[in-house]
C-alpha cells in the first residue's frame, strides 16, 4: 500500500542483495602479489598463469596442457570457437545457440563471424538436445553449435560427440558457471569437445574477471592459447584467426588464492543451498527450489508456476526488500539487439525463462536471511 505521499513504500528491513561475491582476502593474495613483484612479469602466459593452468587441469583430471586460462569467460569461448571451428564461412554462416542463455553466448559467436541462430531447449535439462538438431532444416548452413550449461548445470559430452560424428559440425560448449560440476564428474563432462568456463566474480570459483578452456585434446588447447594471443605461438607470426584474450598475472594470483580455499568455499555454498532446501521444505516449496549440486553453487532458483505467478512474486520480493534476477532475462530473442535473429519455435524457452527467479545467494548467507527470503516466497504462494 502507498503512504499517500506519492512515494512508494520502502521495505523496513535492509535490502537482501541477489548476489554477494566473496573472493580471496588481501592477506591470502599477498604471497602471490609478491611473486609478481619479484618476476616483473604481468601477462602473456606468465608463471602464475601457467601454475594456475596446471592446478586447474589437475582439479579437472585433465592431462598436462589441457587447460588454458583466458581474460574472461567470453574470451575463453571466442578462443575455443576459433581453435575448433575457425571463423564463419559464407557457406556456413550460422551458429546454433539456445535462446535460453545469457547474451555473452551470442556475443562470442558474433565476434567469430557467425550469425546466431536461436534454438529451443529441452524442458527438463534446460539445454539444447543434440539428437533434435541432427536433421535441423538449416543444418547445411550451420558451421557451429554452442550448447550452454544452464545455471552451471554441466553439458554431457557423449551426445555432442555423436552429433559431430554424424553431422561433421563443430561443437564448443559454453560451460559458464559449471566449474564445480565439471570437477565432480570430469570423466563424463570433459573430453575432446572444448568447454569454455567463466571465472567472473559472480561465479562460485572466481578470479574477479577471467575464464578458461578445458579439453582432453592438448593439441586443441595449444591452438586455443594461440587464438588468445593474436594467433602467435613460438615465432612472432600471426598464423590464425585470433583475439587478445590472455589472463593477466594479477587475475591468476586471485585464481591461485581462490584454489587454496576452494574446498571450504564450495562447502559453504553447498551448506547455504541445503539451508534453502530445508526452509523451502518447511514452507511446502521443496519441489520449486533449485540449488547445488543440481546447478552451479552460485545460484539459488525458485520456479514459479507461470508468468502470472512470477509477476506477483516479483512484486512481493520488491516490497519485501529481497533482490532477485531473471538471470537470462526472458530469452535472447527478447533482448533488443537480438530480437531479429533467425530462430526456431521457442515454446519451452518462452515458458521457462520468465518463471525461474534467481534468489539471493552468497557463501556466507545466514539462516535468518534465508528464512526471510523463503518467507516472502511462501506468502506470495498463499
Amino acid at each position: 500500500m502507498g503512504s499517500g505521499t506519492g512515494v512508494p513504500d520502502l521495505p523496513s528491513a535492509p535490502l537482501i542483495p541477489v548476489l554477494r561475491p566473496l573472493l580471496p582476502s588481501a592477506d591470502r593474495l599477498l604471497p602471490y602479489l609478491r611473486r609478481i613483484d619479484e618476476t616483473r612479469l604481468y601477462s602473456n602466459y606468465g608463471p602464475l598463469s601457467r601454475e594456475l593452468e596446471g592446478r586447474l587441469a589437475d582439479a579437472l583430471a585433465l592431462p598436462a596442457g589441457g587447460l588454458v586460462c583466458a581474460g574472461s569467460g567470453t574470451a575463453a569461448l571466442i578462443g575455443a570457437i576459433l581453435a575448433t571451428a575457425g571463423r564463419a564461412s559464407p557457406e556456413r554462416p550460422l551458429a546454433i545457440i539456445p535462446a535460453f542463455t545469457f547474451a555473452a553466448t551470442a556475443a562470442a559467436v558474433e565476434q567469430c563471424g557467425y550469425s546466431p541462430y536461436l534454438a529451443d531447449v529441452d524442458a527438463e535439462s534446460w539445454m539444447l538436445a543434440a539428437d533434435r538438431l541432427i536433421d535441423h532444416p538449416e543444418r547445411r548452413r550451420v558451421g557451429l553449435v554452442v550448447p550452454v550449461a544452464p545455471f552451471g548445470r554441466p553439458v554431457p559430452q557423449a551426445p555432442w560427440r555423436r552429433f559431430t560424428a554424424t553431422t561433421g559440425t563443430p561443437v564448443v560448449i559454453d560451460g559458464a558457471a559449471s566449474f564445480a560440476g565439471l570437477a565432480e564428474r570430469p570423466e563424463a563432462l570433459l573430453g575432446g569437445i572444448p568447454v569454455a568456463i567463466s571465472f567472473h566474480a559472480t561465479k562460485a570459483f572466481a578470479t574477479g574477471e577471467g575464464g578458461a578452456v578445458a579439453t582432453e585434446d592438448v593439441a586443441l588447447a595449444t591452438r586455443v592459447a594461440q587464438a588468445l594471443n593474436f594467433g602467435i605461438s613460438g615465432v612472432r607470426d600471426s598464423r590464425m584467426a585470433s583475439t587478445n584474450g590472455k589472463m593477466s598475472e594479477y587475475h591468476a594470483a586471485v585464481g591461485l588464492a581462490e584454489l587454496d580455499g576452494w574446498t571450504e568455499k564450495l562447502a559453504a555454498f553447498r551448506a547455504v543451498a541445503e539451508r534453502y532446501r530445508e526452509a523451502s521444505a518447511a514452507a511446502g516449496l521443496a519441489e520449486r527450489f533449485y540449488g547445488a549440486p543440481d546447478i552451479g553453487p552460485n545460484y539459488a532458483l525458485f520456479r514459479c508456476r507461470d508468468a502470472t505467478e512470477a509477476g506477483r512474486i516479483v512484486e512481493r520480493l520488491r516490497r519485501g526488500g529481497v533482490d532477485f534476477r531473471l538471470w537470462y532475462g526472458t530469452g535472447l530473442h527478447c533482448q533488443t539487439y537480438y530480437a531479429d535473429l533467425q530462430r526456431d519455435r521457442l515454446d519451452v524457452s518462452d515458458n521457462l525463462a520468465p518463471r525461474l527467479l534467481g534468489m539471493p545467494m552468497a557463501p556466507d548467507l545466514g539462516r535468518a536471511t534465508i528464512a526471510r527470503v523463503v518467507g516472502v516466497l511462501a506468502n506470495s504462494n498463499a
